[in-house]
């Protein structure tokens, strides 16, 4: 019973009592006075309009909560039949495969990895193995993540009916993710001087990586012995994000020695320069020096012989030659 429903039922309660107690007292002892007879009429139309009102609104509330009903069960149907084609499709190990490189490819591009610039795809290793992805680290490194993830009895887990068959499938399946584990770790992904010291495995659903976790917790620490780190897609986000920096970091210390070097060729072709410079201004000097002793002695020597030649020839009466 909602609220509504016990609203009208409490006003039909009352207002049934007060019909059996305005009965019970008729005829009434004294006669109400004449002005009582409009005003009781009038409460009485008041109760009626409210509960009229209230019956409205209970069949307008009652058209929205079946619409929202209907609603739901449309979202939930749809749901559902998306679910079952996600569960069809992922029954091929196939299918499964690209979904997981789907995934990876997702977050790869939310964390603004290039292909062919911050990684590169399925590349052979010397061994013949091929890792999913190959991420470029600073000082030549490189780090391989694949994304093949054992999930057949996980499905089947969730498909089961009874909790014996539901138990056991979930066994499998963490026997399967430790296989995977210890295979991974066969492969020679992890190579000294090569790569760094773990590979990824990507694990491309947030629930699978919970369950794993909550399930089977000593399997993370049993991966990290042997160089293997589990990653959701999540955690590879995070991954991604100290790999970039690193990366950023690197270059920046890159480009600051590229940078100081540039600055000790300048100096040492600076020191050359200063020389050079003063080769030229002690030659100047010279210079100098020579043209002030033209312009200077040299010059008032001449000009006092061309005055005794003029004095000469004006004592001959020889006129000047134009």
């Amino acid at each position: 019973m909602d609220f509504v429903t016990f609203v009208l039922a409490f006003i039909a309660a009352m207002l049934g009592a007060g019909v059996v107690v305005v009965l019970a007292r008729w005829p009434p002892a004294d006669p109400p006075p004449a002005a009582a007879a409009p005003e009781m009429r009038h409460q009485l139309e008041r109760v009626a309009d409210l509960v009229l009102g209230l019956s409205d609104r209970q069949a307008t509330q009652h058209g929205e909560v079946s619409a929202s009903l209907a609603e739901t069960l449309r979202a939930t149907a749809g749901l559902a039949d998306t679910t079952a084609h996600l569960r069809e499709a992922l029954a091929s190990p196939k299918a499964r495969g690209q979904w997981g490189e789907r995934m990876a490819d997702d977050v790869l591009r939310l964390a603004g990895f290039v292909d062919g610039i911050n990684y590169r795809r399925q590349v052979t290793l010397p061994g013949g193995t091929v890792p999913d992805f190959t991420f470029l680290l600073p000082g030549e490194l490189v780090l391989h993540m694949d994304v093949k993830f054992p999930l057949d009895n996980y499905l089947r887990a969730s498909n089961a009916v009874s909790p014996t068959d539901r138990e056991s499938c979930e066994a499998a399946f963490l026997r399967d993710v430790r296989q995977r584990v210890k295979e991974l770790a066969g492969r020679g992904y992890v190579q000294p001087g090569v790569t760094v010291d773990h590979v990824l495995l990507f694990i491309p659903n947030e629930s699978v990586y919970g369950f794993v976790h909550q399930r089977d917790p000593g399997l993370a620490d049993l991966a990290l012995r042997q160089k293997v780190v589990l990653c959701s897609p999540f955690t590879l986000f995070a991954v991604l994000g100290v790999i970039r920096q690193s990366v950023e970091a690197h270059e920046v210390t890159r480009a600051s020695d590229e940078i100081i070097e540039l600055l000790a060729g300048f100096g040492h072709q600076w020191s050359r320069f200063s020389e050079q410079l003063d080769v030229v201004a002690r030659r100047f000097d010279t210079v100098h020096r020579g043209l002030e002793d033209l312009t200077g002695p040299r010059r008032r020597q001449l000009e006092r012989q061309l005055d005794r030649v003029d004095d000469l020839r004006v004592r001959r009466g020889l006129h000047r030659v134009a």
